[in-house]
């Protein structure tokens, strides 16, 4: 089988030996993702998958195998890694998403042989964390549809599998796609049933809270990573706050391909980079801006990975402890100045970088500026900024602050000037710090202190405040390409998914803010102390691993991936999220900006 943008299509045909091989000799082997089906005869509840190969047109090099094995383990292992691109007609999507996930799919098994694959069972996954064991589960749950296996155990695996008011599938493909599209699906049931199986081993002990697969990567260079931007080809641009093993800030960025690899000779140092902080964001012509807290800078990289800033960085605007940053649809950089007026720690202000020119910086007060730390572009242009007000409070460690601190949301309008409801103030925005736009310009607002997330639409309207049910100190949001609301937790290391505004793509009797993962959230032995949540083009979730331990302030080890949880999203942002199209040439839009209704 083949599958790109066009659709899906089959390359040949064979059957099996009694040895159990085949062989097919297609007459092309071209398309964005090469994979084989296998069902028995006379039996289409058991339906088998491997990947083949990768074309080109992705973040990663196309490869291609002349011998594979289908079995269950690849099954459960393709299922995941494509589950954003597969449905009854097969495995199809745009680029370079598409070939990105089939990539990821050698990360959790070996196609030639069949068993997991080398990330999944290196040093810093295998025994380490669920997913191995998580995988062998599931591959016992396909194994239970087997030829000769127990009819009975099967159809009761296929039923446990079924969406809430959805369908029955049909074989253990789409049992497996439902699993990795809802992980919290009958984890008990499942779990028991797949205890009747010992085809794959290791397994689960215990339910999971989910069916996640996470893998960790631990590339040299990431070290306390503070957020992450994702390009347009997939690849994972990350700052440091720390040097490996100290607190001594890093000089590095750090560049991941789309399945966790070091590329564009990652460590990258010069261009002004001490510290990178929370700042980073890539812009029209997909060079990569990163503000450097310690330096108070901004570095500059081009996509190649070379620095294009000044060996101290661009200064310009009076840059103090720079945070966040954000390009708009004309290709302004937006900067939140977290300290302002320098060489003092003053309440901060949002600098702007016009059309990408620091020696033309533009310096923007009022609206209620206060300690601004993130600032997210909307779909007309404006800029909206957290204020991470102090009111006083004690920072412990410059990061986690003592007792009640308060804050607010500025938005700044195209021309540079504060708009007139700024700032938006609300009991629940207490040290907020990252946000996110939605595809309908609404803006989530996670607050530390409150452990809650607040919606306020476009008019600056709080919409609604959503309490998570366990204290898990949220840091970072992002939002999907079906407006579903990702948000990564500091305080207890976890990922929790909310229903967005587009209520149909998500389970049924869901409203804004219903939570769709567990209560505490999609957890990991991976996953540390969260500072940022990013999405990519393949519907993988990446978080930043900021710190390992509160108590010594200890920095993080690497980044962590979900697999194939989320909806695709464009990448970088256009700035709202979009969801890459399969009906145009174009995948994902540009950025253009359209005035408020």
């Amino acid at each position: 089988m083949a599958g790109d943008r066009q659709g899906a299509r089959a390359l040949g045909h064979a059957t099996t030996g009694a040895d159990g091989a085949f062989r097919i000799r297609p007459e092309q082997r071209t398309g964005s993702v090469l994979y084989v089906e296998a069902t028995p005869t006379g039996d289409r509840s058991l339906r088998l998958r491997s990947v083949v190969g990768v074309g080109p047109g992705g973040g990663v090099p196309q490869r291609s195998e002349s011998a594979v094995t289908v079995n269950e383990f690849t099954t459960v292992a393709a299922t995941y890694a494509l589950a954003q691109f597969t449905d009854r007609r097969g495995i199809s999507g745009p680029s370079p998403g598409l070939e990105n996930a089939a990539a990821t799919y050698y990360n959790l098994a070996d196609p030639v042989s069949g068993r997991p694959g080398k990330v999944v069972t290196d040093q810093n996954n295998g025994s380490r964390n669920d997913t191995l064991a998580t995988l062998g589960t599931l591959a016992n749950l396909v194994s239970l549809c087997a030829p000769g296996a127990d009819t009975e155990r099967c159809q009761d695996m296929l039923r446990l599998a079924t969406p809430r008011r959805g369908n029955t599938p049909g074989d253990t493909a789409q049992a497996v796609l439902n699993l990795a599209r809802d992980p919290r699906l009958a984890t008990g049931g499942l779990y028991a049933l797949a205890g009747r199986a010992h085809t794959y081993t290791p397994a689960l002990t215990a339910a999971p809270a989910a069916w996640v697969l996470a893998l960790h990567y631990t590339a040299p260079g990431v070290y306390a990573p503070g957020r992450m931007a994702i390009d347009a080809k997939g690849n994972v641009w990350a700052s440091n706050n720390w040097l490996p093993g100290t607190r001594n800030p890093s000089p590095y960025v750090t560049v991941q391909d789309p399945v966790g690899s070091p590329t564009l000779n990652s460590p990258i140092s010069g261009g002004g980079m001490k510290a990178g902080a929370w700042g980073i964001a890539v812009d029209h012509g997909n060079s990569v801006w990163v503000s450097s807290y310690g330096g108070d800078a901004m570095s500059k990289y081009s996509s190649a990975g070379k620095p294009l800033s000044p060996g101290s960085g661009f200064k310009n605007g009076g840059l103090n402890h720079p945070q966040g940053t954000a390009v708009d649809q004309r290709g302004n950089i937006w900067i939140a100045n977290f300290y302002g007026l320098k060489g003092n720690r003053g309440q901060g202000d949002v600098v702007v970088y016009p059309h990408g020119d620091p020696s033309k910086a533009i310096t923007i007060k009022g609206g209620g500026l206060d300690h601004p730390f993130s600032v997210q572009i909307d779909g007309y242009g404006r800029a909206w900024v957290s204020n991470a007000r102090l009111n006083g409070a004690k920072l412990l460690d410059s990061r986690v602050p003592e007792g009640h601190v308060g804050g607010s949301v500025t938005v700044i309008g195209p021309d540079f000037k504060p708009i007139s409801f700024s700032p938006i103030e609300d009991t629940s925005l207490d040290w907020p710090l990252g946000l996110a736009v939605d595809s309908r310009n609404n803006v989530w607002v996670p607050s530390f202190v409150s452990n809650s997330i607040t919606e306020i639409g476009p008019s600056g309207k709080v919409a609604g405040v959503y309490k998570f049910p366990t204290a898990i100190a949220p840091w970072s949001v992002a939002v999907d390409g079906s407006d579903r609301v990702w948000v990564a937790g500091f305080g207890a290391p976890s990922v929790s998914v909310l229903c967005g505004v587009n209520t149909s793509a998500c389970p049924p009797g869901s409203s804004t803010g219903s939570l769709l993962s567990p209560p505490g959230g999609y957890r990991s032995d991976s996953i540390q102390h969260l500072t940022a949540i990013q999405l990519d083009q393949s519907g993988n979730v990446w978080l930043a691993n900021n710190w390992s331990k509160l108590v010594p302030p200890t920095g993080g080890n690497g980044l962590v991936e979900l697999i194939g949880v989320a909806t695709p999203v464009c990448t970088p942002l256009t700035p709202v999220p979009a969801r890459p199209a399969t009906t145009s040439s174009t995948a994902c839009p540009t950025r253009t900006s359209t005035q408020p209704g």
